[in-house]
């Protein structure tokens, strides 16, 4: 399991459970306004609709992912990130778990 120490976070500690559970999150937020989100999304695809915009931070597993108005479906995996644009929709494809710190913002 990896640990990620996020200093003077509050935690949100009912979980968010979107798709019958299919996506499990726990929101984050500091002092200074910042606010991201931890999750979980099991095998599914979904899709989710965005307010603010988001980086989507893998941090186990993989996903393939297709932004609103595009038929590209782009794979990430550990380490790597993708860029939501603000009140727009994008689909996600899970074929085993996916861990993700979502920033907001």
């Amino acid at each position: 399991m990896t640990t990620q120490q996020l200093a003077g976070a509050t935690v949100a500690t009912q979980a968010n459970v979107y798709f019958d559970g299919k996506c499990v999150s726990h929101g984050l937020s500091w002092p200074d306004g910042t606010k991201k989100s931890v999750g979980v999304i099991l095998p599914a695809t979904l899709t989710f609709s965005t307010g603010a915009p988001e980086i989507m931070e893998c941090v186990g597993g993989s996903c393939e992912y297709q932004l609103d108005g595009s038929d590209t479906w782009v794979k990430v995996g550990v380490g790597e990130t993708f860029s939501v644009p603000g009140n727009s929709r994008f689909d996600i494809r899970v074929a085993e778990v996916f861990h993700y710190i979502c920033h907001f913002g």
